[in-house]
């Protein structure tokens, strides 16, 4: 989850490489037809990374029921909740929201356990940094963060 006054495709590229980094490529992502997702730079990126791309049709959030899902109860439990004094508050606020909504808060489609316990469950291992080569090298910034931060993953939370 980033934190950011706007977002430009070279901002969502940051985002997708530090993410594939964690997690590994995906075989399609699932996004609005915004031009930070359908520029030529995220096109290519997909392209070269064997990601399909599944866009939602305009006015048809219901194409993409699970992120709407999600994006409803953080507006309505952070963003609605919340009046941010600076954008470093309103990342700390994210992320504790975050680790709740992952580790703590029961959700009715998966039985009711939280989603870290659930992938847990499934005996699949946990994931590792470098799980995918990428043709693009992350900002700076991106790059620092993957290298020098614990994720939850893997501090086994």
């Amino acid at each position: 989850m980033e934190a950011r006054r706007s977002f430009k495709a070279t901002d969502v590229l940051d985002v997708l490489c530090e993410l594939m980094l964690i997690r590994g490529t995906p075989r399609h992502i699932r996004s609005d037809n915004g031009p930070e997702f359908i520029a030529k730079v995220i096109q290519v990126f997909l392209m070269q990374t064997d990601v399909n791309t599944l866009y939602i049709e305009p006015g048809s959030p219901w194409q993409n029921g699970y992120a709407e899902s999600f994006n409803s109860r953080f507006r309505d439990e952070v963003l609605n909740q919340e009046s941010f004094a600076d954008l470093a508050e309103a990342r700390q606020v994210s992320a504790w929201w975050k680790n709740h909504y992952n580790h703590r808060r029961p959700h009715s489609s998966l039985s009711y356990q939280p989603p870290a316990r659930f992938a847990a469950s499934l005996g699949v291992p946990p994931l590792r940094l470098g799980a995918a080569p990428l043709p693009c090298t992350p900002s700076r910034p991106a790059i620092e963060s993957v290298i020098t931060t614990t994720t939850l993953i893997e501090a086994g939370t």
